[in-house]
């Protein structure tokens, strides 16, 4: 199969078929130790991340990415998440914009989607609440997903991040052959601002051949106040104790440890 092997760009012939998906996994955690803090923390998240802000979000990604808004469906619920997806289309070509929209007529979408689930974890009677959004974005043509991590890491303070990136599919070069990837890529790290990844512990996942790449990210720099839904003195003890709780959680969502 032929694959990028220099910094030159392939000259591929006609539309560019290869889809790359980049799916975005953001944990917040915080610390309830009694119903009035995990109520707080519920009503913190409802509010923060409802529908309509989710896809204001996911608006702000298509901006990052040069995307163009073909149609928009987005969905809270109860007691508690939300939904948010986004159809679109490459603004360097192809898509056919709102005002080309002949009524009602439902649109095929030619290239691309994003989309956003929220999951809260506040079950009863446990000491650490969590909070993950799931982001996914699948794109085709000059469109590149990753442009838009700093973006997400600038609109979600998250403790634990999961992303994971795919190219598939095929095009073809003007002599006629088949082409899998069209762009160098080593690691996602290339793709964050250093000043965020240097709060993290990070570990990579790559599959050169297979077009799959997987980053960790464990946040390492902590603020012990932003745990906690009150005020506490962060060299209290038992401050302290709920500190190493809250991390042992993170961790496990890292490792994937079952408790």
């Amino acid at each position: 199969m032929q694959r990028l092997n220099s910094k030159e760009p392939i000259k591929l012939a006609g539309f560019n078929n290869l889809t790359k998906s980049l799916c975005f996994n953001l944990y917040d955690f915080c610390i309830a130790r009694n119903e009035s803090e995990r109520l707080s923390y519920i009503k913190y998240i409802s509010e923060r991340f409802n529908a309509r802000k989710v896809t204001d979000v996911l608006k702000g990604i298509c901006d990052i990415i040069e995307a163009q808004v073909l149609a928009v469906s987005d969905q809270d619920y109860q007691p508690w998440g939300a939904s948010s997806l986004i159809l679109m289309s490459d603004r360097k070509g192809g898509g056919v914009t709102a005002e080309q929209r002949p009524g009602d007529v439902a649109m095929h979408l030619d290239k691309s989607h994003i989309c956003a689930h929220t999951y809260p974890d506040f079950h009863g009677g446990g000491t650490i609440c969590s909070f993950r959004i799931d982001i996914n974005i699948s794109t085709c043509g000059e469109i590149s997903p990753l442009n838009a991590l700093n973006f997400m890491f600038e609109k979600f303070d998250a403790d634990v991040v999961v992303i994971d990136y795919t190219v598939r599919g095929f095009t073809r070069d003007e002599a006629g052959k088949r082409v899998y990837m069209d762009h160098q890529l080593r690691s996602i790290q290339e793709f964050i601002e250093a000043n965020v990844v240097k709060d993290y512990y990070c570990v990579d996942l790559t599959l050169q051949s297979d077009n799959i790449w997987q980053t960790k990210m464990l946040r390492m720099q902590q603020n012990t106040p932003t745990y906690f839904r009150d005020p506490v003195d962060p060299n209290d003890p038992e401050v302290k104790r709920y500190m190493e709780l809250v991390n042992r959680e993170m961790r496990g969502v890292v490792h994937m440890w079952p408790e």
